[in-house]
């Protein structure tokens, strides 16, 4: 592979091309400054808009939001897993029917894996612009996101109607619903009683690690973070695995399966084939199966990655064993 071949697999955080209207609640305030970003396959994205930076999807998607601060993601749902973690900022994170049910603030570093099937939200806490990096289980995502009725009726208040193929229409710049397509069923009180809430005690020891956990647990080879012998003990189609200066692998290894590189913090050097490339804070390098490589720190200091590599758990509910 040459390194021209090889930057295709590479999407610069610099590079991330966002989008605004990614979602229901694209126009109705308090969440209407979100950016949507799908890095690895199409993600999730209702947007026709959506740019997606690679297509090719190894088992599970990468993508990112990016919020200022006070803006919210609304309640929705997941049927696969949704994994998180902080790159920039302070983000709070609340789930249950109505987003009472529990909540947790996460700093840069930590991960979340929130389980499925729960309603969840999050919002940017901090000070500065805020920047998520996300995990989302199976080549197509789970089909999509479940939002609560009051979601869809405030979007509506506000020119935006959910079509149930999945995608939006929006009122304002006179659009409306095919006449094939119906509107997305708003699901029933029935229904809504079949979505968990579980307790922010709950969530804290199954679903979250911090970064200070992260570090503490990192000794002298790469941590898994998310599998079924993980810290969160989980098999969503991938693992998770936290690398570190005390616990990067300096020699080349082939890989048999697809693997994602997701850089934390510091600079790290992509060696292969006899070329090499930089990366940095919010890249992410898709390595295909069979490619003989390696990535080291290329700097002192505070340098850490999550790896993520699929595996032959199919996508679906959490599994925690």
């Amino acid at each position: 592979m040459t390194l021209e071949e090889m930057e295709k697999n590479i999407v610069r955080y610099a590079d991330l091309k966002p989008c605004k209207t990614a979602f229901i609640d694209a126009h109705t305030p308090g969440s209407s400054q979100k950016d949507n970003f799908t890095i690895i396959g199409a993600g999730v994205s209702e947007s026709p808009d959506q740019h997606v930076h690679i297509n090719q999807t190894p088992g599970f998607n990468i993508g990112a939001a990016g919020q200022p601060p006070g803006c919210t993601n609304s309640l929705h749902s997941h049927t696969t897993a949704e994994v998180f973690y902080v790159l920039k900022g302070r983000w709070r994170f609340f789930w249950g029917r109505y987003g009472d049910a529990g909540e947790l603030v996460a700093e840069e570093g930590d991960m979340v894996n929130i389980p499925t099937g729960i309603f969840r939200a999050f919002e940017n806490v901090g000070d500065d612009y805020g920047m998520l990096m996300a995990i989302l289980g199976g080549n197509d995502a789970g089909g999509g996101v479940t939002w609560t009725p009051e979601v869809i009726h405030d979007a509506k208040n506000f020119g935006l109607i959910l079509g149930e193929n999945g995608l939006l229409y929006d009122t304002k710049r006179g659009e409306s619903l095919p006449k094939n397509v119906n509107p997305m069923p708003i699901l029933s009180e029935a229904k809504l009683k079949n979505f968990p809430e579980i307790s922010t005690e709950e969530f804290i020891n199954n679903f979250f690690v911090s970064s200070s956990e992260l570090n503490r647990q990192s000794q002298n080879s790469p941590l898994k973070v998310i599998g079924k012998d993980g810290i969160l003990k989980d098999r969503p189609g991938f693992e998770v695995e936290y690398i570190t200066t005390d616990t990067f692998i300096d020699e080349p290894y082939i890989a048999s399966r697809y693997e994602v590189n997701m850089i934390m913090s510091g600079v790290w050097s992509l060696e292969w084939n006899g070329n090499s490339t930089s990366l940095s804070p919010g890249d992410t390098c898709l390595i295909q199966p069979d490619l003989s490589h390696k990535i080291v720190p290329a700097e002192s200091g505070n340098v850490s990655l999550f790896r993520v590599t699929n595996t032959d758990d199919t996508a679906g509910p959490t599994r925690r064993r």
